[in-house]
Protein backbone atom coordinates (compact mmCIF):
# COMPACT_ATOMS: atom_id res chain seq x y z
CA UNK A 1 0.00 0.00 0.00
CA UNK A 2 1.26 3.33 -0.82
CA UNK A 3 2.27 5.20 2.39
CA UNK A 4 1.00 8.52 2.74
CA UNK A 5 3.40 10.91 5.22
CA UNK A 6 1.41 14.01 6.73
CA UNK A 7 3.92 16.28 8.02
CA UNK A 8 4.71 19.07 10.48
CA UNK A 9 2.37 17.87 12.98
CA UNK A 10 2.02 20.61 15.46
CA UNK A 11 -1.42 19.73 17.24
CA UNK A 12 -3.33 16.75 18.34
CA UNK A 13 -6.40 17.60 16.38
CA UNK A 14 -4.55 17.63 13.03
CA UNK A 15 -2.80 14.55 14.34
CA UNK A 16 -6.45 12.86 14.18
CA UNK A 17 -7.38 14.60 11.18
CA UNK A 18 -4.62 12.92 9.41
CA UNK A 19 -5.04 9.48 10.52
CA UNK A 20 -8.92 9.61 10.29
CA UNK A 21 -8.33 10.47 6.77
CA UNK A 22 -5.89 7.51 5.71
CA UNK A 23 -2.43 8.89 7.03
CA UNK A 24 0.11 6.21 7.07
CA UNK A 25 2.73 8.12 9.27
CA UNK A 26 2.85 11.52 11.08
CA UNK A 27 5.75 14.18 10.44
CA UNK A 28 7.15 16.11 13.37
CA UNK A 29 9.57 19.11 12.12
CA UNK A 30 12.43 19.13 15.02
CA UNK A 31 14.87 21.18 13.67
CA UNK A 32 14.46 25.43 12.94
CA UNK A 33 11.40 25.76 11.07
CA UNK A 34 8.21 27.80 10.66
CA UNK A 35 6.51 24.07 11.59
CA UNK A 36 8.80 23.48 13.94
CA UNK A 37 7.51 22.01 17.21
CA UNK A 38 8.94 21.91 20.33
CA UNK A 39 10.09 18.00 22.13
CA UNK A 40 7.74 18.45 25.22
CA UNK A 41 5.17 19.47 22.80
CA UNK A 42 5.44 16.46 20.28
CA UNK A 43 5.87 14.29 23.18
CA UNK A 44 2.65 15.13 24.05
CA UNK A 45 1.06 14.52 20.87
CA UNK A 46 2.85 11.54 20.42
CA UNK A 47 1.67 9.85 24.08
CA UNK A 48 -1.75 10.40 22.91
CA UNK A 49 -1.42 8.33 19.31
CA UNK A 50 -1.70 4.41 18.88
CA UNK A 51 1.23 2.67 18.74
CA UNK A 52 0.55 1.22 15.58
CA UNK A 53 0.70 4.98 14.03
CA UNK A 54 4.36 6.07 12.87
CA UNK A 55 5.74 9.34 14.34
CA UNK A 56 8.69 10.17 11.64
CA UNK A 57 10.88 12.84 13.36
CA UNK A 58 12.31 15.39 10.79
CA UNK A 59 16.10 16.46 11.86
CA UNK A 60 18.63 18.37 10.18
CA UNK A 61 22.39 17.93 10.52
CA UNK A 62 21.69 16.26 14.27
CA UNK A 63 24.49 13.62 15.43
CA UNK A 64 23.62 10.27 15.52
CA UNK A 65 23.47 9.48 19.33
CA UNK A 66 21.11 12.82 19.64
CA UNK A 67 18.87 10.85 17.29
CA UNK A 68 19.00 7.63 19.85
CA UNK A 69 18.05 10.41 22.72
CA UNK A 70 15.61 12.45 20.85
CA UNK A 71 13.60 9.10 20.01
CA UNK A 72 13.59 7.76 23.74
CA UNK A 73 12.37 11.33 25.17
CA UNK A 74 10.04 11.94 22.25
CA UNK A 75 8.44 8.99 20.91
CA UNK A 76 9.83 8.81 17.30
CA UNK A 77 9.53 5.39 15.62
CA UNK A 78 11.81 6.60 12.75
CA UNK A 79 13.76 10.12 11.70
CA UNK A 80 13.88 11.62 8.24
CA UNK A 81 17.65 13.03 8.09
CA UNK A 82 16.41 16.15 6.20
CA UNK A 83 20.10 18.16 6.04
CA UNK A 84 23.26 17.62 4.33
CA UNK A 85 24.28 14.41 6.51
CA UNK A 86 27.03 12.65 4.40
CA UNK A 87 26.78 9.18 3.14
CA UNK A 88 29.26 7.73 5.25
CA UNK A 89 27.61 8.71 8.41
CA UNK A 90 25.03 6.64 7.54
CA UNK A 91 26.15 3.07 9.30
CA UNK A 92 26.84 5.77 12.44
CA UNK A 93 22.98 5.92 12.20
CA UNK A 94 22.13 3.08 12.04
CA UNK A 95 23.77 1.70 14.79
CA UNK A 96 22.40 4.28 17.10
CA UNK A 97 18.57 3.62 15.53
CA UNK A 98 19.05 0.20 15.53
CA UNK A 99 15.49 -1.21 13.98
CA UNK A 100 13.78 2.63 13.89
CA UNK A 101 13.00 3.44 10.33
CA UNK A 102 16.21 5.77 8.78
CA UNK A 103 14.79 8.08 5.77
CA UNK A 104 17.15 9.98 3.92
CA UNK A 105 16.30 12.52 2.21
CA UNK A 106 17.90 14.34 -1.04
CA UNK A 107 17.54 17.60 -2.65
CA UNK A 108 16.62 17.01 -6.55
CA UNK A 109 18.15 20.28 -7.80
CA UNK A 110 21.66 19.30 -6.22
CA UNK A 111 21.69 15.60 -7.44
CA UNK A 112 20.66 16.88 -11.00
CA UNK A 113 23.40 19.29 -10.87
CA UNK A 114 25.78 16.43 -9.72
CA UNK A 115 24.66 13.05 -10.34
CA UNK A 116 28.12 11.53 -8.85
CA UNK A 117 26.29 12.72 -5.41
CA UNK A 118 24.18 9.88 -5.48
CA UNK A 119 26.68 7.06 -6.02
CA UNK A 120 28.16 7.68 -2.06
CA UNK A 121 24.31 7.32 -0.78
CA UNK A 122 23.42 4.71 -3.15
CA UNK A 123 26.65 2.50 -1.78
CA UNK A 124 25.13 2.51 2.20
CA UNK A 125 21.33 1.97 0.89
CA UNK A 126 21.20 -1.29 3.11
CA UNK A 127 21.67 1.10 6.16
CA UNK A 128 18.46 2.88 5.29
CA UNK A 129 14.64 2.30 4.76
CA UNK A 130 14.32 5.24 2.20
CA UNK A 131 15.11 8.11 0.12
CA UNK A 132 12.67 10.93 -0.15
CA UNK A 133 13.00 12.92 -2.93
CA UNK A 134 12.44 17.53 -2.26
CA UNK A 135 12.76 19.80 -3.92
CA UNK A 136 13.71 22.37 -1.43
CA UNK A 137 15.55 25.78 -2.56
CA UNK A 138 18.74 27.99 -1.45
CA UNK A 139 16.87 29.61 1.43
CA UNK A 140 14.79 26.31 2.70
CA UNK A 141 15.43 22.46 2.51
CA UNK A 142 11.81 21.69 2.57
CA UNK A 143 8.45 23.04 2.82
CA UNK A 144 8.84 25.59 -0.16
CA UNK A 145 5.30 24.47 -1.98
CA UNK A 146 7.65 23.94 -5.11
CA UNK A 147 7.91 20.91 -7.39
CA UNK A 148 11.19 19.86 -8.85
CA UNK A 149 11.60 18.59 -12.41
CA UNK A 150 9.87 15.88 -12.76
CA UNK A 151 10.98 14.33 -16.00
CA UNK A 152 14.44 15.96 -15.53
CA UNK A 153 14.36 13.56 -12.35
CA UNK A 154 12.76 10.71 -13.81
CA UNK A 155 16.24 8.67 -14.44
CA UNK A 156 17.75 9.50 -11.22
CA UNK A 157 14.09 8.21 -9.67
CA UNK A 158 14.41 4.85 -11.76
CA UNK A 159 18.04 4.70 -11.13
CA UNK A 160 16.94 4.79 -6.98
CA UNK A 161 14.15 2.67 -7.08
CA UNK A 162 16.49 0.01 -8.46
CA UNK A 163 18.15 0.23 -4.97
CA UNK A 164 15.62 1.58 -2.03
CA UNK A 165 12.17 2.91 -1.92
CA UNK A 166 11.09 6.44 -3.12
CA UNK A 167 9.29 8.72 -1.38
CA UNK A 168 8.15 12.05 -3.87
CA UNK A 169 7.57 15.33 -1.77
CA UNK A 170 7.82 18.99 -2.95
CA UNK A 171 5.02 20.93 -4.22
CA UNK A 172 2.79 17.92 -3.95
CA UNK A 173 -1.51 18.62 -3.52
CA UNK A 174 -4.32 17.71 -3.90
CA UNK A 175 -4.70 18.19 -7.23
CA UNK A 176 -1.09 17.31 -8.49
CA UNK A 177 -0.50 14.37 -6.58
CA UNK A 178 -1.98 11.51 -8.55
CA UNK A 179 0.18 12.88 -11.62
CA UNK A 180 3.24 12.39 -9.21
CA UNK A 181 2.07 8.76 -8.59
CA UNK A 182 1.45 8.24 -12.05
CA UNK A 183 4.86 9.23 -13.69
CA UNK A 184 7.10 7.88 -10.22
CA UNK A 185 5.30 4.72 -9.10
CA UNK A 186 6.81 5.61 -5.58
CA UNK A 187 6.74 3.82 -2.57
CA UNK A 188 5.06 7.03 -0.87
CA UNK A 189 4.37 10.49 -1.21
CA UNK A 190 4.79 13.27 1.63
CA UNK A 191 3.29 16.52 1.52
CA UNK A 192 3.29 19.50 3.96
CA UNK A 193 2.18 23.11 2.26
CA UNK A 194 -0.49 20.96 0.16
CA UNK A 195 -2.70 20.41 2.63
CA UNK A 196 -2.29 23.83 5.09
CA UNK A 197 -4.28 26.28 5.87
CA UNK A 198 -1.35 28.68 7.36
CA UNK A 199 2.12 27.27 8.48
CA UNK A 200 1.58 24.70 10.92
CA UNK A 201 -1.54 24.97 10.50
CA UNK A 202 -3.62 22.06 8.34
CA UNK A 203 -7.20 22.09 6.26
CA UNK A 204 -9.56 18.78 7.07
CA UNK A 205 -10.67 19.59 3.40
CA UNK A 206 -7.41 19.28 1.87
CA UNK A 207 -6.08 16.48 3.83
CA UNK A 208 -8.64 14.37 2.86
CA UNK A 209 -8.62 15.44 -0.61
CA UNK A 210 -4.96 14.64 -0.83
CA UNK A 211 -5.37 11.44 0.64
CA UNK A 212 -8.12 10.24 -1.27
CA UNK A 213 -6.37 11.30 -4.61
CA UNK A 214 -3.21 9.44 -3.38
CA UNK A 215 -5.13 6.36 -3.37
CA UNK A 216 -7.19 6.53 -5.99
CA UNK A 217 -4.06 6.74 -7.87
CA UNK A 218 -2.36 4.08 -6.88
CA UNK A 219 -5.46 1.81 -7.51
CA UNK A 220 -5.38 3.02 -10.62
CA UNK A 221 -1.73 1.94 -11.37
CA UNK A 222 -2.54 -1.71 -10.21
Amino acid sequence: MLWIKICATTNLDDARAALDAGASALGFILTASPRQIRLRAASHIIRQLHSSTEKIGVVVNEAPGRLKELAELVGCTGFQLHGGEPADQLPEFRRALGLRKIIKTLQVGELLANSAKLDGYLAHAGLIDGFLLDSGSASSRGGTGQTFDWHAALPLVQRIKRHKPVIIAGGLNPENVADAIHLFDPCGVDVVSGVELSAGKKDPAKLRAFIAAARAAQLTDQ
